[in-house]
């Protein structure tokens, strides 16, 4: 019996090698994009070591900034030129508006149903309005304003019980995490679901997800290691997803038992089209989609504050700065708001370069082409797997001056960057929370500048190294030394 599943098992083997090569075998075409060599079955997987990002700009700076690539059976094209970004999503922006199927999006998109990575097509266009609509439009961002000050004021006062008698240790990260999760939460099901139980379970679960889905998964690209779970990975998602999936189960129920208020949430919103469409609009379209908001402006925003926050603390005349102008906007008799923020462009500019230097998405969310296209002159085939590798365009020489170095001003000279500064992505399927993101964001920062001395632990600068994980967060987390400033102690004592 023994035998009969070593055969078997040797059989499927040496089909689906035959299979992957017979895949991995790219059509003749008559003008391919320039790629290193590559190895059988694998194509160039075998490049890929540390981050990304970097290896993509690397080789980018040998092969172009239109390169072509594969991993195991699956075609890749990479690009790190404004030009070819603008060529993307505009001349080609319907056929680059699906998403490649991962195995991440298997679980946590509920089987692609969640907006970050459904095909495009008639839900993808309903889910995108119900959000416009319900959660991004101006107006509904404005009925969520006290969400945010809420949340920025409880950092603001717990940081104050710490640092009032003077400079204090203070590590950010754990600080600043749960900011831009609690606020979404709150704009998907109203304040009640904070009190839910497992909120800092499931707090974790996002975590892991990020962290989980930053490396490459060779299961996506090469058949046989998906069938026997290359390093474990699917059963890690598994995991996760069953804890995920209890609670916003749970909010589910929470959310369609909770007396009605005036203004609908998401959740209220979208189950509003279930009683309409209950086979179209399922709890697992709107589990997906509670999931794909939480991902993508969770740790997005809370990465982004501790890397502005790190490089602020490398460059205390750019804190200066901001400080000086937050204090002639708003004075010291009064907390900065987030209304204040149209008038406090400094504070802006010091996010854009944040940005720049460490986009939250280094390569965006990739795309897949539908149908075949050319690009730059190159034939692209249909089932490409597009990724644009924001964090080099960033950093180009070519396209920025002085690209390594942290200079907000830029941005004050700087109108319309238009595809060369993409840290939300472009076209049709660019994020949708752009707005929002910036706004908390910015009130976090304009809070910690206004309430607070910030310096370094010792002399030596913030390290800037990046970290695991799909949002590339720091290697090592921010420590600083903190203190409230004494004009401000009034104002912190009252909260």
């Amino acid at each position: 019996m023994d035998h009969i599943h070593l055969f078997l098992l040797s059989l499927v083997s040496l089909i689906s090698l035959i299979l992957v090569m017979k895949l991995s075998m790219p059509k003749k075409r008559n003008n391919l994009p320039p790629s290193p060599p590559s190895l059988p079955i694998i194509g160039h997987l075998h490049l890929i070591k540390g981050h990304v990002h970097r290896v993509l700009q690397h080789l980018s700076s040998k092969y172009g900034p239109i390169m072509a690539l594969r991993f195991g059976s699956r075609p890749i094209l990479v690009i790190t030129s404004p030009s070819a970004v603008k060529e993307c999503f505009t001349k080609n922006d319907i056929v680059l508006a699906n998403r490649p199927l991962l195995l991440s999006g298997k679980y946590f998109d509920y089987d692609h149903m969640g907006l970050g990575s459904v095909p495009y097509g008639r839900l993808w266009r309903d889910t995108r309005r119900v959000m416009n609509v319900e959660l991004f439009s101006t107006t509904r961002l404005k009925t969520y304003i006290d969400f945010r000050h809420d949340e920025v004021k409880l950092i603001i006062k717990q940081l104050f019980q710490d640092c009032s008698q003077g400079f204090t240790r203070v590590e950010m990260i754990s600080r600043i995490e749960g900011l831009p999760f609690n606020i979404i939460l709150k704009m998907v099901g109203g304040t009640k679901v904070s009190d839910l139980k497992g909120v800092s379970e499931f707090k974790e679960v996002i975590r892991d997800v990020f962290e989980a889905s930053g490396a490459t998964n060779a299961g996506d690209f090469i058949p046989l290691f998906k069938w026997i779970d290359f390093k474990g990975l699917e059963k890690r998602l598994l995991k996760l997803w069953n804890k995920s999936d209890r609670f916003l189960q749970n909010l589910i129920e929470v959310c369609s038992n909770v007396e009605k208020g005036k203004e609908k949430t998401f959740v209220e919103a979208i189950l509003s089209l279930q009683e309409s469409e209950p086979e179209y609009y399922t709890d697992d379209v709107i589990k997906g989609n509670i999931m794909a908001l939480l991902l993508a402006g969770t740790d997005t925003s809370s990465v982004t504050i501790e890397w502005a926050m790190s490089l602020l603390l490398n460059h205390p005349k750019v804190l200066e700065k901001a400080r000086a102008e937050v204090d002639e906007h708003t004075g010291q008799d009064r907390l900065v708001q987030e209304t204040d923020l149209p008038y406090l462009p400094y504070i802006q500019c010091i996010v854009n370069e944040t940005l720049r230097l460490f986009p939250a998405a280094p390569l965006l969310v990739p795309h897949e082409s539908s149908e075949d296209c050319t690009i730059g002159g190159f034939d692209v085939a249909r089932g490409t797997i597009l990724l644009v590798n924001a964090f080099a365009i960033h950093r180009d020489p070519k396209v920025w001056d002085d690209p390594l170095s942290f200079k907000p001003e830029r941005f004050e000279k700087m109108g319309k960057e238009g595809y060369m500064f993409i840290p939300f992505g472009m076209g049709r399927r660019q994020c949708p929370g752009s707005s929002l993101a910036n706004k908390v964001v910015g009130l976090a920062l304009a809070s910690f500048i206004q309430c607070f001395e910030w310096e370094r632990v010792g002399e030596e600068l913030v390290e800037l190294s990046e970290g695991k994980g799909l949002t590339m967060p720091k290697d090592e987390p921010l420590v600083a030394m903190c203190k409230a400033r004494e004009q401000m102690t009034h104002l912190l004592k009252d909260l």
